[in-house]
């Protein structure tokens, strides 16, 4: 029986709290805020898509990177870390995809320069990762898997609900909202083999508090490069 003590539980009250007031600042962003509000723009839509490649296409990077920063006595973290690599890097090419459909170039999309937050969050993730047996890295994956799980269907539904576009210009964020379920099951199972006492618990959780202000910030930044 799990007691308030209890790394694994105080790690997941932790991260409740975060994607609380994460949730939360999220819809004071003017693009969700549009979104949300039923204002969204096509223009909206392919900005985000530009932007959010930059940081798609590295996820596989950060992720990899921490993998091989785990030592012989997290062997069970770094294969559930490359198994989650392999998972996710070629996401980037549903994100150029939905956005030719929805009138971009592939040129535009592959040229876009990160913004200032999603220049933040990289550096961010890379530094963290690096560091040996990396397990905050399971904080700002939470943030990120949550995305998927919690707001990619919704969001594509206030998409196709307030722009024509086709089902094909959509597809990245419908595969989130059914593939990270699994994502997150599998999230759980790390928190359990990572948060074995209070120390492990906090860096978890501030690694979760810090990607929710960076990844807020990239969409704050939307295209301010």
């Amino acid at each position: 029986m799990m007691t308030n003590d209890d790394p694994v539980a105080a790690t997941h009250r932790g991260l409740a709290r975060v994607w609380i007031d994460f949730e939360s600042a999220l819809v004071q962003v003017p693009v969700i805020a549009r979104l949300v509000g039923g204002r969204l723009r096509i223009d909206d839509y392919r900005s985000l898509l530009r932007n959010l490649r930059q940081q798609v296409v590295e996820g596989g990077r950060w992720i990899s990177r921490a993998a091989a920063s785990f030592g012989p006595d997290h062997e069970d973290l770094r294969a559930m870390f490359v198994v989650h690599a392999a998972a996710e890097h070629r996401d980037y090419r549903l994100l150029e995809r939905n956005y030719v459909v929805a009138g971009g170039t592939l040129e535009d999309i592959r040229s876009a320069h990160k913004n200032v937050g999603s220049e933040a969050l990289s550096a961010f993730m890379y530094h963290s990762a690096a560091h040996p047996n990396p397990i905050g890295m399971l904080g700002a994956m939470f943030i990120i898997e949550s995305l998927g799980n919690r707001l990619a269907g919704p969001w594509a539904d206030r998409v196709a609900e307030q722009l024509d576009l086709p089902p094909d210009a959509l597809t990245f964020l419908r595969y989130h909202a059914e593939n990270d379920a699994g994502h997150m099951a599998e999230f759980d199972r790390a928190v359990a083999l990572a948060a074995t006492d209070a120390t492990a618990s906090a860096t978890i959780v501030r690694h979760a508090r810090v990607v929710a202000r960076l990844y807020r910030l990239q969409l704050e930044e939307l295209d301010n490069v």
